[in-house]
């Protein structure tokens, strides 16, 4: 026998596993299986050499420590949300006109909405409908007092 083992491909493996279970009585040449097993040790133990057969510039990969950083013991406050921009929208109210209508308009003129004074206003943050409110005027400058915070995807802008 020569000191490399033979290579055997996967109709050679089949025909072996036929042959082994074809004839119970018949013994199968222990030194092919013997060879077989020495070829599958060999290929295994290629796999696990160090990084040697590597190209140059490759390294292996390596697990890294996926823990990650302890939690903040700190209190969340509205700093956090600092940089984060958000389209705030106050709708007083919705009315439909004519472009020739709109076009007549003028400083002072008079636009007639589908609410009543008092009637709540609707709050819109980034195009979504997120709470109702009345208008307030303080120290002359209007504000919107929130009444109702709305839940759900109901109402997009």
């Amino acid at each position: 026998m020569s000191d490399k083992p033979e290579t055997v491909g996967q109709d050679g493996v089949e025909r072996l596993l036929a042959e082994a279970q074809g004839s119970a009585s018949e013994a199968v040449d222990q030194g092919r299986i013997d060879s077989l097993l020495n070829q599958a040790q060999s290929a295994l133990s290629s796999l696990e050499e160090p990084a040697a057969a590597l190209p140059p510039g490759v390294t292996p990969f390596e697990f890294k420590d996926l823990q990650g950083a302890a939690a903040a013991n700190e209190t969340a406050s509205l700093d956090l949300l600092r940089d984060v921009q958000l389209d705030l929208k106050i709708e007083l109210g919705r009315t439909q006109m004519h472009l020739e209508d709109v076009l007549r308009l003028k400083r002072g003129a008079v636009v007639a909405l589908d609410k009543l004074a008092g009637d709540p206003v609707d709050i819109y943050a980034n195009g979504r409908l997120i709470a109702r409110g009345e208008v307030l005027v303080l120290n002359d400058n209007f504000c919107v007092r929130v009444a109702e915070l709305i839940a759900g995807d109901d109402g997009q802008a």
